[in-house]
């Protein structure tokens, strides 16, 4: 069992997390359970799915968790630049953010390439 607290793709993405609710804050009240839920809850699946699979037996199962958390990304990727199409996120924020979440994405790549 890996010890996912460990792991610099989980910190990263915990990070990362903490922003994207940071940033959301701030969105219009009519997207509460819009945007503003989904894009938290995809942001929580990246650092989530990671500890997950660190829990898991194989490096199989770690690497099945890491492409779940890899497709949250994408998620994440995409609700960022419908946030800033719609005004709800400053360029400066969304730049920063789309570089955290494409670092992030590369991340988790190369771990998953390690585990084959």
């Amino acid at each position: 069992m890996r010890d996912f607290k460990k792991y610099d793709i989980w910190k990263l993405s915990h990070q990362f997390t903490l922003d994207i609710y940071t940033s959301t804050k701030s969105f219009p009240k009519e997207e509460i359970y819009g945007i503003v839920s989904q894009i938290r809850r995809a942001s929580t699946s990246i650092p989530t799915n990671i500890s997950e699979g660190c829990g898991r037996d194989s490096d199989s199962e770690f690497n099945r968790f890491l492409t779940i958390a890899l497709g949250s990304t994408s998620e994440v990727e995409y609700l960022l630049i419908l946030s800033k199409e719609l005004e709800y996120i400053d360029s400066n924020t969304f730049i920063q953010l789309e570089e955290n979440i494409n670092i992030i994405k590369k991340k988790i790549y190369t771990l998953k390439q390690k585990l084959k």
